[in-house]
C-alpha cells in the first residue's frame, strides 16, 4: 500500500487531469491540482473543485503558470510549506497550436514548446533535489502518441512531446540511485471533450485506425499514471508507457 504522500498534477482541470487526480486520491495521496491563472480558468477551477468534492475527492487547487520558472519555484516552496514535501509530480499541462509548417507562426511554436516541454524542466528543477535528498520521488511526464510517430500540422506539439522522452531518460539516470523514478506516459486518442470536437467523419476514421476499435478513456491514462507513481514502482524508471489501443507499436 502506498503511503500518504503529496502529489502535484499540472493541468488538473482537463479531461485527463481530472482522472489522474481521482486515481491518485484513490491511491491514498494528498493531491494538489494546478490550473492556468486567468479569470476564466479560475471560475472553471472552482467549479471543478466543487464537482470533485461532490464525488468524494478532496483536491487542493492552485493557480500556476507552468511556463514561468520563478512562479514554479515559488509554487513548490509554498505547497511544501503548507502541505509537506512533494513526493509525486505529474507533468500533465499541455496545449496545442496546430498549423502546417508553412503557416506555423513563431508564437505557435514557442507557446507549445514552453507549455508542453519547458514546463517540465521548470517543475522538476523545483522538486527534484528535495526528492533526492529524502530518498523518494515519482515523476511522470505526459507525452503523446504524436510525439512517437509525428502528426501533420503538429510539428510544434510533436517536437515538444518527443522531447519529453530525452528529458525523462536523462533525469531518470540522475535520480535512479536516490530513490527517484522518472517515467513517461504517451496517451493515444482519448475520449475527452477536446477529441469529441473533432468532426464526426474524421473521428470515425481515427477510431477505425485503432486496433482495439475505440477511443481510450481518461481512466486508462490515469491508471497508467497511478501505476508509475506507486511506491512499489521503484524498479521502473526511464521508460515510456504507450497507452494507445495498439494504434502505434514501437
Amino acid at each position: 500500500m502506498s503511503e500518504k504522500r503529496l502529489a502535484v498534477v499540472t493541468g488538473a482541470t482537463g479531461g485527463l487531469g481530472v482522472a489522474m487526480c481521482q486515481a491518485l486520491c484513490d491511491q491514498g495521496r494528498t493531491v494538489v491540482g494546478t490550473y492556468y491563472p486567468d479569470p476564466q480558468q479560475e471560475q472553471q477551477a472552482r467549479q471543478w473543485q466543487e464537482s470533485m468534492e461532490q464525488q468524494g475527492y478532496s483536491v487542493h487547487v492552485r493557480p500556476l503558470d507552468v511556463t514561468d520558472y520563478d512562479a514554479c519555484a515559488v509554487f513548490a516552496a509554498d505547497v511544501e510549506a503548507e502541505l509537506g514535501p512533494i513526493d509525486v509530480l505529474v507533468n500533465n499541462a499541455g496545449i496545442t497550436r496546430d498549423a502546417p509548417i508553412k503557416r506555423m507562426e513563431p508564437h505557435f511554436w514557442q507557446d507549445v514548446i514552453n507549455t508542453n516541454l519547458t514546463s517540465m524542466y521548470n517543475l522538476c528543477r523545483a522538486v527534484f533535489d528535495g526528492m533526492c535528498q529524502r530518498g523518494f520521488g515519482r515523476i511522470v511526464n505526459i507525452s503523446s502518441l504524436n510525439g512517437e510517430k509525428g502528426q501533420f500540422g503538429q510539428c510544434n506539439y510533436a517536437a515538444a512531446k518527443a522531447g519529453v522522452y530525452g528529458f525523462t531518460r536523462s533525469i531518470a539516470q540522475e535520480g535512479a540511485r536516490k530513490g527517484v523514478t522518472v517515467n513517461a506516459v504517451s496517451p493515444g486518442y482519448i475520449d475527452t471533450p477536446m477529441v469529441r470536437q473533432v468532426p464526426e467523419n474524421i473521428l470515425e476514421g481515427i477510431i477505425a485506425g485503432i486496433p482495439v476499435g475505440r477511443l481510450g478513456q481518461p481512466d486508462d491514462i490515469a491508471r497508467a499514471v497511478a501505476f508509475l507513481a506507486a511506491d512499489e514502482a521503484g524498479f521502473i524508471t526511464g521508460t515510456n508507457l504507450s497507452v494507445n489501443g495498439g494504434q502505434y507499436m514501437s
